[in-house]
């Protein structure tokens, strides 16, 4: 056998067994494959664990009252007789019956107002009102607004499910009061006045009746 057929053939021989060796290490790919995943890098300090949290606080309490308050845990219990009872929403009617009472007080016009009193709170308006007419007295008011609507506290019965709130307001005002000549004897014209009250308004939760009654007025 010639030489160079010899060489030959130890050269193929040689070239096979590296394509062995190559697909032994290397693998085969067939078609389509997925890339590898890249691996993850790996960062330098301590690793943080991340845990869910469920629960916790519920804002709409706790964004009125303390934490963890006697207050806050009798919105808890508001909560749980009615399901449907938000303090968010509950402060929004207060604001507005805070402006639909005062201002039927101030004018004498207890008619309108009177399903929003309790019998105590009405008695005590309708005497005062009644008062003035004796002395023919007039009242002339009108509303400017609500200058802070703030929830002072709240309470609740569990054997009774009634819920009472008190809410603080800081309105403003102008009224004056006219004798029976026309005269301004109290107040002055145009002039803006600020009142500050706590009302304490009651309802029993769960109840068909969605009306909550002003049962205590205060500073």
């Amino acid at each position: 056998m010639n030489s160079p057929i010899i060489q030959l053939l130890v050269l193929a021989g040689i070239a096979v067994f590296l394509i062995l060796r190559l697909r032994s290490v290397l693998g085969t790919r067939d078609g389509f494959e997925t890339p590898p995943a890249p691996r993850p890098v790996e960062r330098s300090g301590p690793s943080r664990d991340f845990e869910v949290i469920e629960g916790g606080p519920d804002h709409d309490i706790t964004d009125h009252v303390d934490e963890g308050s006697p207050a806050a845990e009798a919105l808890a219990k508001m909560k749980r007789a009615e399901s449907s009872f938000n303090v968010a929403q509950f402060l929004q009617g207060a604001r507005g019956a805070y402006e639909m009472i005062l201002m039927g007080f101030e004018r004498g016009d207890l008619a309108a107002i009177k399903p929003f009193l309790a019998e105590e709170v009405y008695e005590a308006f309708a005497s005062v009102v009644e008062a003035r007419e004796k002395e023919g007295l007039q009242i002339e008011a009108d509303f400017v607004g609500v200058r802070e609507t703030s929830l002072a506290d709240a309470q609740f019965d569990d054997a009774t499910k009634t819920a009472e709130v008190s809410v603080r307001f800081v309105g403003e005002l102008t009224s004056v009061v006219r004798n029976k000549a026309g005269e301004i004897v109290e107040g002055e014209a145009g002039k803006i006045k600020r009142q500050k009250d706590i009302w304490t308004f009651e309802r029993v939760m769960g109840s068909d009746d969605p009306n909550w009654l002003l049962v205590a007025t205060g500073e």
